[in-house]
């Protein structure tokens, strides 16, 4: 499937790098992240649209306008408020539009601790000191994720997982879904 959206909401887009480079393609970015503070930071720093909003703010109405794709790059933190995303996902989204999830392969995220659902402690590993207190985040497994996809009338078509370059290990996963016929509610 080629992917060429002309319209794209990066949900969770931290301080917008995302959007400012999908903007410098031209194509029409919306970025929006719960904290303020990212926000101010990504439209000083970034062409592209920006508002602050929550996973639960989300909807068609709330925002007026849906998307050719929705994108969640390392933004899926949490259990209820990801689900909740992923149900308002589908009025997000224009005839034929989809969503794409990379988020940390359970396999590299997993560590030592047991693999199943649950939250698991935050790590700033590999970031500077500007990094503090990290957040506990929600560990799904693969068949929670594409188990929440199914349930959020969302069909998975493709499913990456690139490699560690010197490990070669999955050092993260790529979900690209698109709406099932039945799941568009607007």
């Amino acid at each position: 499937m080629s992917i060429a959206p002309k319209s794209v909401l990066d949900a969770g887009c931290g301080e917008g790098w995302l959007v400012g480079a999908l903007h410098n393609f031209g194509i029409d970015a919306l970025g929006i992240d719960a904290l303020p503070e990212f926000i101010n930071r990504a439209r000083q720093a970034y062409a592209g649209r920006f508002k602050v909003a929550s996973y639960q703010d989300l909807s068609q109405r709330y925002l007026n306008e849906c998307f050719d794709a929705v994108v969640c790059n390392f933004s899926l933190l949490g259990n209820e408020s990801v689900s909740c995303l992923f149900r308002q996902i589908p009025s997000l989204l224009n005839s034929g539009g989809m969503l794409i999830v990379q988020t940390l392969h359970p396999l590299a995220a997993c560590g030592d601790l047991p693999y199943r659902d649950g939250w698991r402690p935050g790590s700033w590993q590999g970031f500077n000191e500007r990094f503090k207190d990290p957040a506990p985040w929600y560990f799904r497994t693969l068949e929670s994720w594409r188990a929440l996809f199914q349930e959020s009338g969302l069909e998975l078509f493709e499913t990456r997982e690139p490699l560690h370059p010197e490990t070669l290990q999955p050092a993260s996963v790529i979900f690209m879904a698109t709406c099932r016929s039945d799941a568009h509610w607007r």
